[in-house]
């Protein structure tokens, strides 16, 4: 889907979050989890200024792109660095991990999702990230595989029940 011919007559931007756009930031991950698991252990009064504390202090290991139309915050995606390991060949190693891709419930099935996948593997690209990974809901496996994220049978995890995630 062409987001710019299907949502022409609208102004959308998908950019790098800045300061300002972190309180309606935190309102989509609120209602995310909201939407996934019913009502949060905190208000949304209560989330909203801690997690803009937990995005100022993260913004060297975790950066945010979001979908705007005419000015309100409509869709997330996080891209997590991690610094890797030296390797003799290259000294200086990163990868990322592509968390907390979110469009609000009216906007979605339209090819949001996939313009923020895209323009996190852009900002990837541009950070010469050598792989980036996704652990994603089931609704979202086709639109990353849209978008060359493919099961790798080396990639491994264990689930250690600790915290509650969403």
């Amino acid at each position: 889907m062409n987001l710019r011919q299907d949502e022409a007559v609208d102004d959308i931007a998908c950019r790098p979050a800045q300061p300002h756009d972190l309180a309606a930031v935190a309102e989509l991950r609120w209602r995310w989890v909201q939407e996934l698991y019913g009502t949060p252990d905190s208000t949304l009064d209560e989330f909203v200024p801690r997690f803009m504390a937990w995005a100022r202090d993260a913004d060297s290991s975790h950066r945010c792109m979001v979908m705007v139309r005419d000015g309100v915050v409509i869709g997330m995606a996080w891209l997590a660095i991690t610094q890797r390991v030296p390797h003799p060949r290259a000294f200086e190693r990163m990868s990322g991990d592509v968390q907390c891709t979110y469009i609000v419930p009216d906007e979605r099935d339209r090819g949001l999702g996939g313009e923020l996948i895209e323009a996190v593997l852009a900002w990837a690209r541009d950070l010469g990230l050598e792989r980036v990974t996704v652990h994603s809901s089931d609704r979202a496996v086709s639109a990353y595989s849209r978008h060359g994220f493919k099961v790798s049978p080396r990639l491994l995890q264990v689930e250690m029940g600790q915290g509650r995630a969403g």
